[in-house]
């Protein structure tokens, strides 16, 4: 594909091809792992991002108009933590002059997607509230089923279809039709009465049943929903005062404690190995040969990020409660850095505001606050920017330069939280002084799944011939005891 048609593909797409693993892994299991058809839907996806000058799309390439009338955008999650993807169909009407800069607008609010929260997949939203004849488009809505069945692999959990109008229905049975088995298993036709069997209230608008204050405007663009900083320790009532206080002096203690741990290891800053030191306490750890694991670390450009992607915490029954951030600034210059979340009232984070020398590790330790616990909703925003040398680290200069710092220089990264219920966690989970690492990672498992199902596959296949071999035994049995038959009778 690439010699007969090199000059069809952007450049960055091969390069990224060539590097991410993921991404090709994400072709592979949305063609189930059939190498002449993942081909296939590469050769195609790389042909249209080309078409679509997918990797330069960008909020000034596109009318203004487009964003405003807040027809596509991102916000909120669903019940297992994907994001929503929204399509307010009241807002879009016919009009073929319009239809490219409207398929472009699809496009730019996927990679955007794609490329801030790496590929995590997304759910799929038609609210069709207060929606009739003029507002179908199915050339639009064909263009957007194409772009997760054949350009963006692996990235659709489900389609939430709200209120469809029953005039509708023909027009959704010929979408029926693009989809394939597999997508057609994803719709999910809803109303007011189910539709938070899928998506909790907090993230539905009123007209939908819910109570999500949430009013889309632009500029700016929808920034994931998070708040502003976290304050150090989080809000504290008046009821858990003295419990807060003696958590913090804990939060202290474990930081020291982990600071001297981790100046053992400071050569080897990319990865993080860790053992650990419940053994005697928790009858569940693993043995001591399997306690040193490797965990993932994202690697930005001014900060190396560990855990990569989550951040595990236990549900009530397990009462884990406190996970530990690894930050590791891998620049020449003091880099300051603040933590915001989806749900400020529940996390307290220490430190979350302050700054890294150069060279050096720092550890957060994220606290869930009070009673709460932990949901899949939840995430996490860690903001990074370069501060010149002769800035102070102070409270104030790190307020004046939150305030004066370009966006343009902000690095950004976001992460999930997990929440376990029996099994050890994939990420740093700090309880009663130790870290608890799991067995195996989620990369892990997702292998073995594949493995397995090789061998499943196998294992069928030897089945299937020996029901074969069984079947003409029985035959040949017949056969000849009938042979016999007669031959006696003769």
């Amino acid at each position: 594909y690439f010699l007969d048609k090199s000059d069809k593909y952007d450049s960055r797409d091969v390069e990224r091809l060539q590097q991410d693993d993921k991404w090709v892994e994400n072709y592979l299991v949305w063609r189930h792992d059939v190498v002449d058809d993942t081909l296939k839907m590469i050769d195609e996806s790389f042909q249209w991002r080309k078409e679509y000058t997918v990797n330069d799309l960008s909020e000034s390439v596109l009318p203004k108009w487009l964003f405003e009338i807040g027809a596509l955008f991102l916000h909120g999650y669903d019940k297992e933590g994907y994001k929503l993807f929204w399509f307010k169909v009241k807002h879009h009407t016919r009009d073929p002059k319009q239809q490219l800069d409207k398929k472009k607008l699809v496009a730019f609010w996927l990679e955007h997607y794609a490329k801030r929260d790496h590929g995590k997949p997304l759910t799929v939203v038609f609210d069709m509230a207060e929606t009739g004849i003029s507002h179908i488009d199915l050339d639009f809505v064909r263009f957007i089923v194409n772009c997760f069945t054949d350009y963006y692999p692996n990235f659709l959990t489900k389609i939430v279809i709200f209120e469809m109008p029953w005039i509708m229905n023909a027009a959704f049975k010929i979408v029926k039709g693009w989809l394939g088995p597999d997508a057609i298993s994803m719709l999910k036709f809803t109303n007011k009465s189910d539709v938070q069997e899928y998506i909790s209230g907090e993230y539905l608008p009123p007209h939908m049943g819910g109570t999500d204050s949430f009013k889309y405007s632009y500029p700016p663009l929808v920034d994931d929903d998070f708040q502003t900083p976290l304050c150090e320790n989080g809000p504290i009532t008046s009821e858990d005062e003295h419990e807060s206080k003696e958590e913090i002096d804990a939060d202290t203690k474990e930081a020291g404690e982990l600071n001297e741990a981790q100046n053992l290891n400071q050569k080897k800053m990319n990865s993080i190995e860790l053992i650990s030191k419940s053994e005697e306490t928790d009858k569940t750890e693993v043995k001591p040969k399997n306690a040193k694991k490797a965990l993932t670390t994202f690697k930005g450009p001014l900060l190396h990020i560990s855990p990569a992607e989550e951040l595990y915490f236990g549900s009530k029954e397990t009462g884990e409660k406190k996970c530990l951030i690894v930050l590791t600034n891998v620049t020449k210059n003091v880099v300051a850095f603040k933590v915001r979340t989806t749900a400020p009232e529940k996390y307290r984070v220490k430190p979350s505001n302050s700054s890294c020398e150069p060279g050096t590790s720092l550890d957060i330790i994220v606290s869930l606050h009070g009673g709460f616990a932990a949901s899949l909703q939840d995430r996490f925003l860690i903001m990074a920017a370069e501060m010149d040398q002769s800035s102070g680290a102070g409270g104030p200069e790190l307020t004046q330069f939150w305030k004066e710092v370009p966006r343009t220089k902000v690095m950004e990264h976001r992460l999930r939280c997990h929440v376990i219920e029996s099994s050890k966690p994939s990420s740093l989970t700090l309880k009663d002084n130790a870290f608890n690492i799991p067995a195996k990672t989620n990369e892990d498992l997702h292998i073995q799944v594949i493995v397995h199902s090789f061998i499943n596959k196998r294992l069928e296949e030897q089945m299937n011939r020996c029901l074969w071999f069984q079947q003409l035994s029985v035959v040949l049995s017949l056969l000849s005891v009938t042979v016999a038959a007669f031959c006696f009778y003769l």
